[in-house]
């Protein structure tokens, strides 16, 4: 694949020649992040090697809530890079911001909610330097709530650190195995592959690490370095309910197909569709609960469009009387 013209591709052009270029662009994007910001930025600055080595760049999608500047002023401002769009761009313009002023030859987009762990700059950076074909490399990862508390380690992908075998491509194009702030990749990846596909929205990032792992080598660390933050003011929590994660999702899986077409089976695509029929219907099911007809019957009727298999379908006619139930429970509630 190369980075032929797509509106829906970035192009990510190379870093000018006369730049004197770090090892590693550390790049943060942030939005009303708060105190996250600060925690992301202290773990990262504690595994700092220097500005030689480490750009350390902020790029604000013009929060309203909060000052990332004067919390950057307080880690030390002359360290930290600060940039801050003028209007909010959106989420994937803003990480394509990231990439576009990356001057590092491996870039970390570190969401300002995560942390990274210690050893994760260099444990990967040893991976990149004495495997120079890989593309990317990420670890494991430790899940943790709003509050920092630990809830689940992702899983062991293989039993030692390594590259991963090609036929690791199914599995992640069943369901994406890495998250967010666990990954690096080489910036000539993103020049020849181009960034993140606009189409995909909230799962940007999983086509992204596919469409990697379908062009290089990818290696993966065994030990958890870095933590992902999971609360309900993420941007994926609040778009579940409107439908916008399942039809991203369902995006991703066209998207596969199109490229990867027969190096994965297609019994894989359909159980991917399956499963995001089934996350739309677990909404719907929500949604039902608090009275909220109408965007649960959207989401009934999304689900059938993502999979017509015989458990989605039984699940959804299963939904279908429930609100009939339900709606009868009403109405003879409000006369009675």
């Amino acid at each position: 694949m190369t980075n032929e013209p797509n509106p829906y591709l970035p192009v990510v052009p190379p870093v000018s020649k006369d730049v004197q270029r770090p090892l590693w662009s550390v790049m943060i994007p942030t939005y009303n992040s708060g105190n996250y910001l600060r925690e992301t930025l202290t773990s990262v600055l504690a595994e700092d090697p220097g500005r030689e080595v480490m750009q350390i760049t902020v790029v604000d999608n013009c929060s309203t809530k909060d000052d990332p500047g004067k919390i950057i002023a307080e880690l030390g401002s002359d360290r930290i890079e600060f940039h801050r769009q003028s209007t909010n761009v959106g989420m994937v313009n803003n990480f394509q911001t990231c990439i576009e002023l990356s001057r590092g030859h491996l870039v970390h987009i570190l969401h300002a909610d995560d942390l990274v762990r210690s050893g994760f700059y260099e444990r990967l950076g040893r991976a990149f330097h004495k495997h120079p074909e890989i593309g990317a490399a990420f670890c494991r990862t430790i899940f943790m709530n709003e509050y920092g508390h630990w809830i689940k380690i992702t899983d062991l992908e293989q039993p030692e650190s390594g590259i991963l075998p090609n036929e690791w491509l199914e599995q992640i194009a069943d369901v994406c195995r890495i998250s967010p702030p666990s990954i690096a990749v080489r910036r000539k990846v993103y020049e020849k592959l181009g960034a993140f596909d606009r189409r995909c929205g909230l799962c940007i990032d999983w086509e992204m690490w596919v469409r990697i792992f379908a062009n290089y080598p990818v290696w993966f660390e065994a030990e958890p370095l870095a933590t992902w933050r999971m609360h309900l003011a993420s941007s994926t929590s609040t778009n579940i309910a409107d439908g916008h994660y399942a039809k991203s999702l369902y995006q991703v899986i066209k998207s596969f197909e199109s490229y990867l077409g027969d190096r994965v089976p297609n019994k894989v695509y359909q159980n991917a569709k399956q499963n995001c029929a089934f996350f739309a219907l677990e909404t719907a099911k929500d949604l039902l609960k608090i009275g909220d007809t109408s965007r649960a019957l959207a989401q009934i009727q999304a689900a059938l469009t993502y999979s017509q298999s015989f458990r989605v379908v039984r699940s959804a006619s299963r939904l279908f009387l429930l609100n009939s139930a339900l709606s009868l429970l009403r109405k003879t509630t409000t006369t009675s």
